[in-house]
């Protein structure tokens, strides 16, 4: 399996996460800690979306999937 590259845990669940964080000395280890956390989370969505996405398409479906509601209409509108 797989080790998550984040202080080299198997998993992170809630448990995990907390104890983590409870054990973090300073603004930068916690920061780091969820940095990764962040950066898995990014990764798994990618990596759920259908390969043949044109960027356009790829941009509006990270959104959707991030913030729940659609991308702005202006959002491609040049910004001259």
């Amino acid at each position: 399996m797989e080790k998550n590259y984040v202080y080299g845990h198997d998993s992170l669940d809630g448990r995990n996460a907390e104890r983590i964080m409870d054990e973090a000395d300073n603004f930068q280890e916690r920061a780091k800690f969820m940095f990764g956390m962040f950066a898995t989370a990014r990764k798994m969505l990618i990596n759920s979306l259908p390969k043949d996405l044109s960027p356009k398409e790829f941009k509006k479906q990270i959104y959707e999937r991030t913030y729940g509601e659609p991308l702005p209409d202006d959002f491609f509108k040049d910004k001259n």
